[in-house]
């Protein structure tokens, strides 16, 4: 069975739109909330959708959150999380106010020093198809090494190392093409899960620092048109584009 994530009700209120999640602790305070008929307090948790929620005897309708995905280009600089505790910038500061209300969670997270693609989204099944690995949604990464990669150590990093228990491996590594030459100093990569920080681990097991790491896409969407820190809306053509080959929409490479 699903567990029914609980919210506290003054957020329950202010997610409907009622009022502002102060207000709502008033309202509370005022002992005009009730929650299954039992007077609500200040703490209290309900499951939006479940519980029955009144103020001053009134049923509140519960409806839905429309289910919304964005596609971010993260800057270096700035944390996925929701609030840092180091007072830094975060993603969801990026965005227009009008969002901050919509409950949206990262998938697949960048570190603060990494750039790139990045979702987010409130769709709870959506971003467990994305990040878990049983869906094999490839991403594809740039990397800027400290120094030229080693063409012999490719097989290496394809067949992965063991880190602190976790299996660390990427499935493709070429070079880029700056001016007709390969230049083994920039690669692109591409990775079928993205466990955290992987690829600067896996570049430091083999005696490489990662200069710059930046997602390009994941499945056959692309970072491409969106300006760092900004977003656009998904579609659900977007959306399917998530679960496609990303050869299918990048371009092929000049041999």
């Amino acid at each position: 069975m699903t567990k029914i994530e609980q919210v506290r009700v003054q957020k329950a209120l202010a997610d409907r739109g009622l009022a502002s999640r102060r207000e709502a602790e008033g309202w509370i305070a005022q002992a005009r909330v009730t929650v299954n008929g039992e007077v609500a307090r200040l703490g209290d948790k309900c499951a939006p959708g479940v519980d029955r929620i009144a103020v001053d005897g009134k049923t509140v309708p519960y409806k839905a959150p429309p289910e919304l995905t964005l596609a971010l280009h993260k800057p270096r600089g700035v944390v996925c999380t929701n609030r840092d505790p180091h007072g830094g910038r975060t993603v969801f500061d990026l965005l227009p106010p009008e969002l901050h209300r919509q409950r949206l969670f990262c998938v697949g997270r960048l570190d603060k020093e990494s750039e790139g693609l990045l979702l987010l989204t409130n769709d709870g099944d959506l971003r467990q198809r994305v990040s878990h690995p049983s869906h094999q949604v490839k991403k594809i990464y740039e990397v800027r090494l400290n120094r030229p990669l080693d063409p012999a150590d490719i097989p290496r990093l394809r067949a992965g190392i063991v880190w602190e228990g976790e299996r660390l491996c990427l499935e493709k590594a070429f070079p880029r093409k700056l001016q007709e030459k390969e230049d083994w100093q920039q690669l692109e990569v591409t990775l079928l899960h993205g466990k955290k920080r992987e690829l600067r681990r896996l570049f430091y097991a083999l005696k490489y620092d990662v200069r710059r790491l930046r997602r390009l896409q994941i499945g056959g969407l692309r970072l491409k048109g969106i300006p760092r820190g900004a977003f656009r809306l998904l579609s659900k053509r977007d959306l399917r584009k998530l679960f496609q080959d990303p050869a299918s929409a990048r371009p092929k490479r000049r041999s």
